[in-house]
């Protein structure tokens, strides 16, 4: 994860500097810092849960939408990230004031849930994410670790691949873990079947 400019920027300056060289950046407290480059087996995971999400809120007919780039903005800490999966209630992006110039949303209620999928910068997704997305009241983020790449707080020991599903209750995230054959456990899909080593497979 590189960090570039000296001083801290604004999302306004954020979005104005955003280059087109296929790169993706996100902005942490101010500092604007590039992703780590995806592997095929990331972006084989992302792709197979992007299309197993879509495929229940089509056959639920909900309004929701995955689009390929957006941002969400963090309006406590000025943190701007762009998610491996961003399922948005399009119905609410009407109250999205950076929505249509900026692809950007603010609120809760436009996210019903974010997954990541853990690479590298695996401590992002873990703890300043985790913190930012709880705080902004998103209901459901799910960590995605096929690699097991984080700490064995959350991977385990010896390490394993985990998914970790965050659910909001009562302003708190509650975490539920899946492994190997568990069935992961979705409350905003719950009629979603997939285990865990479906989505690890899912990798090859």
């Amino acid at each position: 994860m590189t960090s570039f400019l000296p001083q801290l920027v604004t999302f306004e300056q954020f979005i104005e500097w955003y280059p087109s060289n296929g790169v993706r950046y996100e902005l942490h407290k101010g500092v604007i810092v590039e992703m780590p480059p995806p592997t095929g087996e990331h972006e084989n995971v992302v792709g197979f849960l992007a299309a197993q999400i879509t495929f229940q809120f089509l056959h639920k007919e909900l309004p929701f939408r995955i689009p390929k780039t957006a941002f969400v903005k963090i309006q406590s800490n000025n943190s701007t990230y762009s998610p491996e999966i961003l399922v948005l209630n399009h119905d609410n992006l009407v109250n999205e004031p950076l929505w249509s110039k900026q692809s950007t949303v603010m609120s809760a209620a436009s996210i019903p849930l974010v997954v990541e999928v853990i690479s590298t910068n695996w401590r992002d997704d873990y703890y300043d994410k985790f913190r930012d997305y709880e705080e902004m009241g998103i209901p459901e983020y799910w960590m995605v670790d096929y690699a097991a790449l984080g700490g064995k707080r959350f991977t385990g020991n010896p390490k394993q691949q985990t998914v970790i599903i965050c659910q909001l209750v009562d302003g708190d995230y509650q975490m539920s873990v899946f492994r190997g054959n568990d069935l992961i456990v979705s409350p905003l899909f719950p009629q979603l079947k997939l285990t865990a080593q479906q989505i690890f497979d899912s990798a090859l």
